[in-house]
């Protein structure tokens, strides 16, 4: 049988390689297959929610919720960008429909496939261990890659750790995007409670002693708490809660490089913090 592209023409592959003959199909703009595939993975990644969902589960029974949106991400990045994928991650964070709150009203409540709403979910397992090493200016290291490397920046998947295996990293045995474990489990909040990742990091990272050295007062140090791990500041409840709490645990005496650790600490278990909204 002589070979022929999914649904196309038959391609001229005499003396040819046949592999980069299908290579260069794939990556025609023409191609209606690849680009509208590559946007939508990436339009998953960032909402949580494909176009066409599951984002492997492509099939005329199962259409994109919003073909138009599709098919003119898929023109965009094929013919305006050249598969550019910073200039389509570009236009989909700076979208309104990507600044949506979580927040529903009577109308958005159940709807999801529209993208009325944003989608609250679970942080990526590298994107997690990445954002709590940042926050507590503390350096992580992998096997194969030097002190100070980001977890994003693993690319065999045979190197992990214990906190990248409890928050779902792919294990990159296939090319399915289902690997990839978001859904929120008791180990993830037990070791975010009580493992070296939080509790060891937060001990002998600089944080808290810059703090306590330069004496910045409570109130200082627990807007900066919040800037660092949820990048607003706290609401004037939750600095009257906090400072309160501050000076009872002063007044009995516990250091206050240890208060400022369970502030820290309390912030950093937040589901503000673990997950985007």
């Amino acid at each position: 049988m002589p070979p022929r592209f999914l649904g196309g023409e038959f391609p001229d592959v005499k003396n040819k390689d046949r592999r980069a003959v299908l290579a260069e199909w794939m990556a025609e703009p023409n191609n209606p297959f690849f680009s509208r595939n590559v946007v939508n993975i990436v339009w998953e990644h960032f909402f949580g929610v494909g176009i066409v969902d599951p984002v492997d589960d492509v099939r005329i029974s199962n259409p994109p919720s919003n073909p138009e949106l599709l098919d003119e991400l898929a023109r965009r990045f094929a013919h305006d960008y050249s598969f550019d994928l910073k200039r389509l991650v570009s236009d989909i964070v700076s979208s309104s429909t990507y600044q949506r709150t979580t927040r529903a009203n009577a109308s958005n409540a159940s709807d999801m496939k529209n993208f009325a709403k944003a989608n609250v979910r679970r942080k990526r397992a590298e994107v997690m261990l990445d954002t709590v090493s940042q926050v507590l200016e503390v350096q992580n290291k992998f096997e194969g890659l030097p002190l100070g490397s980001r977890a994003v920046e693993i690319g065999d998947g045979r190197i992990t750790n214990y906190f990248l295996e409890t928050f779902g990293r792919a294990s990159r045995e296939s090319v399915c995007s289902c690997e990839v474990t978001m859904e929120p489990s008791l180990s993830q909040a037990l070791h975010l409670l009580n493992g070296d990742t939080v509790t060891k990091n937060l001990k002998d990272g600089p944080v808290i002693k810059n703090w306590v050295k330069s004496n910045k007062s409570p109130t200082e140090v627990v807007n900066e708490i919040y800037i660092r791990t949820v990048t607003r500041t706290p609401t004037a409840e939750e600095s009257k809660q906090i400072l309160k709490q501050i000076e009872e645990a002063k007044a009995n005496g516990m250091p206050i490089g240890e208060i400022y650790e369970d502030v820290f600490w309390a912030i950093l278990n937040s589901k503000e913090f673990m997950f985007n909204h």
